[in-house]
């Protein structure tokens, strides 16, 4: 639904967001990257009020744990972790970094990301569709990163994906929402959470 801030469809936004099996009163999902250290990265997700955390599962070292890695800087009683495919340019790595984050007990959650093209980061939407059903089949509540198009956003929630994640603007530009439009088609077109 359309608020006064600006785009927002949440399932009971009273009573918070629900994606999946996971409820959250705070509707900002925060990164744990390019911080410049691990203690202001806690602090940012502290001082946010956040309660969901983003982690590139393919930038973590999941295997050694005789060195602390990101994960041991993050509370996970404070925090849901929601693993994201960061760096997937196809639909099999994306699938395996899903993989692999839950046989390391991170969560059923994934930020579903297939990256298209190296220089703008956006999408390959059609390998992030052959991802989002196989993940789904395998029983994933999968919040797919795609572009700011309906048409898409209501195939990918056709096919189970728990909410869609459109870009709103160019990845690290700045420049906030620049297609307002294309996400109130997108609000108009599924039932899902848009985040």
């Amino acid at each position: 639904r359309r608020t006064e801030e600006g785009f927002l469809n949440m399932k009971a936004c009273d009573d918070g967001l629900k994606i999946g099996n996971v409820t959250l009163s705070s509707r900002l999902i925060l990164g744990s990257g390019k911080y410049p250290s691990m203690e202001i990265m806690t602090e940012a997700l502290a001082v946010s009020g956040c309660q969901m955390v983003t982690v590139a599962v393919g930038r973590v070292d999941l295997e050694n744990r005789s060195e602390k890695n990101l994960l041991d800087f993050i509370d996970r009683k404070r925090y849901h972790i929601l693993p994201n495919t960061a760096g997937a340019y196809t639909a099999e790595d994306a699938i395996r970094l899903a993989r692999l984050a839950r046989a390391a007990g991170l969560s059923d959650l994934v930020k579903l990301e297939v990256i298209g093209d190296p220089k703008t980061l956006l999408p390959d939407t059609m390998a992030l569709f052959e991802a989002t059903v196989v993940l789904v089949k395998e029983g994933f509540t999968v919040m797919p990163y795609t572009n700011d198009d309906p048409i898409m956003a209501k195939k990918l929630e056709d096919a189970g994906a728990a909410c869609v994640m459109p870009l709103a603007g160019p990845i690290g530009s700045g420049r906030g929402i620049q297609n307002r439009l294309h996400l109130q088609f997108i609000l108009e077109a599924v039932s899902c959470p848009v985040i």
